[in-house]
């Protein structure tokens, strides 16, 4: 049985799939990297070296938010461990009321170790300037924030790396995702 935020990111995850085909006529296209496979990658690549690609549900989870809650002595937040274990994929550009994002996803078993590097130096940051630990799940467009939850709260915050939020933009991850638009890429 899945969980309010499962249930909301499979639901985004359908949405962006139907406005996809419905703008394009097919899902997405990506150059192919034969170094950096994922289950993303749908059939083999064509011309350009193109390939399609669609978000993939994770089978099984992935013991990289035990290691960050001991390197970081703090338990992470169960939402963060649950949206980021939930799919493999590229990042999916999204529009709220706040303006245009984009989702950051893993793309392969390797992509967790580049997560584990970015959440770590973001979380050093915050320690260094005595914030409130949070961690990132998207980025705006075409500004240089971050969207983050709240270790402690679980609330979606919006702001500028190296700086305090901004300001609250949901009370929670599962709220966020259910108010967002996907939208179409373009290749």
């Amino acid at each position: 049985m899945s969980t309010p935020l499962e249930h909301a990111l499979d639901n985004f995850i359908e949405r962006f799939i139907e406005a996809q085909q419905t703008a394009t006529g097919a899902l997405p296209q990506i150059e192919f990297d034969p170094e950096w496979p994922s289950p993303c990658y749908q059939g083999t690549a064509g011309a350009g070296n193109k390939v399609a690609w669609k978000p993939v549900r994770q089978q099984t989870p992935h013991p990289l938010f035990d290691g960050l809650a001991t390197a970081l002595e703090t338990e992470i937040h169960p939402d963060l461990r649950a949206y980021y274990q939930r799919y493999w994929s590229d990042p999916i550009p999204a529009r709220c009321a706040e303006g245009d994002l984009s989702l950051l996803f893993l793309w392969n078993e390797e992509d967790y170790e580049r997560l584990r590097g970015n959440l770590v130096g973001h979380a050093l940051a915050k320690k260094k300037q005595r914030q409130p630990l949070t961690l990132f799940f998207a980025c705006t467009e075409p500004e240089d924030y971050v969207l983050s939850l709240d270790n402690t709260s679980g609330v979606v915050l919006l702001e500028q790396p190296g700086r305090k939020p901004l300001r609250e933009v949901a009370g929670s991850l599962t709220d966020f995702i259910q108010r967002l638009e996907p939208r179409t890429l373009t290749d």
